[in-house]
């Protein structure tokens, strides 16, 4: 039920799901890696495995290594889901929203100067009633099929940039 599955077999399309669970940190390494496969759209959703200075210092270099080898191929960028657990205190003060604070700029350049780059913004993925997961962070199905809801329309567009 996670929700890369669920779009495959919504979308009826197939998908690699490289899930990396905590481990998946934009390395460099992977990128090269990840590189290699040739895909019709990358999806790339590591946020909750990096730190704030890790998403400014890794997500461009990694959507650069994808690029130089795939050049027509879309990117879709995805931000870091919303802790359920934000809404207690300060949304400022948590890690998501640093995070995001962080890609939301780095998105926007990468968009402005490549038509192939998407991104579908954390805050839209898991709905605000904290019902999404079973730990304020760790999605539940219906978390998993609010996400692709929330991502279908902008991996929709990518496909059909893609010729698909």
């Amino acid at each position: 039920m996670v929700y890369t599955s669920i779009l495959g077999r919504q979308l009826d399309v197939p998908v690699i799901n490289l899930g990396f669970s905590g481990n998946g940190q934009a390395e460099p390494e992977v990128a090269a890696l990840v590189a290699e496969l040739d895909p019709a759209v990358f999806v790339l959703d590591p946020l909750p495995n990096l730190t704030p200075a890790q998403v400014g210092e890794r997500i461009e270099p990694f959507v650069a290594a994808l690029r130089a080898r795939h050049p027509q191929t879309p990117i879709v960028l995805v931000g870091n889901i919303t802790h359920q657990h934000a809404q207690l205190g300060d949304p400022k003060r948590s890690g998501h929203y640093a995070k995001n604070s962080v890609l939301d700029p780095i998105a926007g350049k990468l968009m402005q100067g490549d038509p192939r780059i998407f991104y579908v913004k954390g805050e839209t993925l898991l709905g605000d009633d904290g019902e999404a997961t079973v730990d304020g962070t760790h999605a539940t199905d219906l978390g998993f099929l609010r996400m692709a809801a929330a991502i279908r329309p902008t991996l929709e567009q990518a496909l059909k940039a893609a010729g698909r």
